[in-house]
This record gives C-alpha cells, structure tokens and sequence, in this order.
C-alpha cells in the first residue's frame, strides 16, 4: 500500500497527508455513534491513516479524541504530533467574539492542546430564534462579517491554538474577499470535487493564490441525505475501472490525486478503508483523463438549507456567486 504523500502548506510550512479520514457521519448520535466512530478511527490509524477531518457540528470530535488517546496508550502512533487533524468553525459561533471560545470547546472534545487546521464551515451565520412551542431549533441566517471572523482566526493561529487557518465551502469571490482583508492567508478551501463537478475555476483561482483545494464527497457522498450515487454509478467511471482493474471509487481518488487536490475519504468499512489508499502506486492515462475531463458538470451539495428570502443569500446563484 505504501505510504502516503504529503502537501507542504504554502503559509506554514506544515505537511498535510493527501488522504484524509472523514468522521462526518449519519450515524444518528448517541453510544452507537461514538464507539462506531472511535472503532473505525482506531481502524483507519492501525491502516496508516494520518489525517482525520472533524468539525463541530458533526459530533464526532469526542470519539475522534477518545481514540486519539487509545491510540498512543496501544502503540499505533508514538506521538500526537504525528497525526493532522481538522477540525470546522460552524455557522452559530462564526460571530469574531465567539470564534476563539468555540475553538476552545472542539479543543476540549478533542483532548488536544492544539489543531492542524481550522476552517471556517460555511460562509454565512447562524442565530438561533427562541425555541417554539414545538420545541424545535429554529435559525435566522445573517451574513458573515469576514473581517472580524478571520481576524479571529488570525489570532487562533498566532495563539499556537491551530497551526493553520483556513475556509471550507468558498466561491472564487468570496476566497477573493477573504484575501482581500487578511494577514494571515488560508491555507486550504475544503469544498465538494469530484469526476462530476470538478471545480476547475475555483481550483485554478486557489491554486493560483497559494491555496490548496480539499475534497470532500469525492465520491458523491453515496449514502448520505446530501448525496447520491450519481459518481459511483457513472458510465465513463465505470469503463475505465474496468479497464484499470480497478473500484470506481479509486478511480475517482486517483483522478482528484493528480489534480493536486486533497481527499478527505468517509468509509466506516474495513476493507473500502483499504482499498481508498491503494490509490498511489498506478496512474490514469491521458486519454482517460480527457474521459473525464468531458464528464457533463453539475453541483451535487446545493446548500437550499442556506438560501432564504429574509437572509443574504435570496438565490443559489446568490450563495455560489454563479458557480453552479
């Protein structure tokens, strides 16, 4: 299988693995949640995984840590300094007074004195509205004020709270808006790439801006309420695994891999957990890249949850800035 390639981090100099493990779950919370989490956490260490994606609103970053903890009790790492770990800002906290104490809080989750990377999740805030009689939560949705959130995140890094700082979810205007302020650039745009919407402006404007693009659904999120099995079942796809000898699925890595771009893979299954690193010692050809370069493009994860007529996106062209 060999080991996996790293990134050097333009503004830090940190290395960041190729392959990331995602702990964004479906898995409805609870003891299942957690001990399903830190069982495949452990597994993905024990199969040379060294970079776990977390964030706040996924609730994993507690078995995350737990298994961060057995893993240096067992022997699997020797120090926590050899794994990179990601943790996410989340829209109810993206207000700047609120941004350290929230980096805090996963901190604690996580049993960590520091992160590798923290991004801001999602380019809007959260307030929640006073409960109903229902009970339900219930959020306004307000626009980011990206100066006095990334200065925050600034100051996070200058802390040595996170080694780096970044953003998740950005269009090209909004990345572009968001250098236009800071002193301290991202260093990483965490954002759905895959075969079937391949991202190629926003990879060229980051890439050309000494920011990395990170993928996630690089699979299309099969199985999961936002995602579909529209990758896994496409025809072009199919015929050149076929060819290959080959899953789908690592060809899809592959393929996102000579890109330049960073994978963050979700698979609680043992041996898919295997076969998702088994992606480094082959190549795709040309005429199969132009296969896939011809691929019909659309947007998988549309985000509507964030599109309203009284918050500050009215329209989805609106919250992507046309890049749909």
């Amino acid at each position: 299988m060999g080991s996996i390639p790293d990134y050097v981090l333009r503004w830090s100099g940190q290395r960041m693995p190729v392959v990331g493990f995602g702990t964004a779950s479906e898995i409805v919370e609870g003891s299942d949640f957690f001990t399903v989490t830190k069982q495949a956490v452990l597994q993905a260490i024990k199969l040379g995984y060294r970079h776990f994606d977390t964030a706040s609103l996924y609730g994993s970053e507690q078995p995350l840590g737990e298994a961060i903890v057995e893993a240096l009790s067992l022997g699997l790492i020797k120090s926590r300094n050899e794994l990179f770990i990601t943790s996410k800002l989340w829209c109810t906290q993206a207000y700047g007074d609120l941004v350290l104490p929230a980096l805090k809080t996963s901190l604690q989750n996580l049993k960590l004195d520091y992160l590798d990377l923290y991004l801001i999740h999602w380019p809007i805030c959260l307030k929640q509205r006073k409960e109903g009689v229902s009970g339900g939560k219930e959020y306004d949705l307000f626009p980011m004020d990206f100066s006095s959130v990334w200065a925050a995140m600034e100051d996070c890094q200058r802390l040595g709270l996170t080694k780096s700082i970044g953003l998740s979810n950005f269009t090209c205007k909004k990345v572009a808006d968001v250098l236009s302020i800071a002193k301290i650039p991202p260093v990483v745009n965490q954002v759905e790439l895959n075969p079937l919407w391949q991202q190629k402006k926003l990879k060229d404007f980051c890439h050309g801006n000494g920011i990395l693009l990170q993928a996630y659904s690089p699979l299309g999120a099969v199985g999961t309420k936002w995602g579909s099995n529209r990758v896994m079942e496409c025809e072009v796809l199919k015929e050149i695994a076929k060819v290959k000898g080959k899953t789908v699925a690592q060809v899809c890595l592959r393929w996102a891999y000579e890109e330049g771009v960073i994978l963050i893979v979700k698979s609680f299954n043992a041996e898919r957990m295997k076969q998702n690193l088994e992606i480094m010692d082959w190549s795709l050809s040309e005429d199969e890249l132009k296969m896939i370069q011809h691929i019909p493009q659309s947007r998988g994860i549309q985000a509507e949850a964030f599109v309203s007529e009284n918050g500050p996106f009215k329209t989805l062209e609106e919250l992507w800035d046309g890049e749909i």
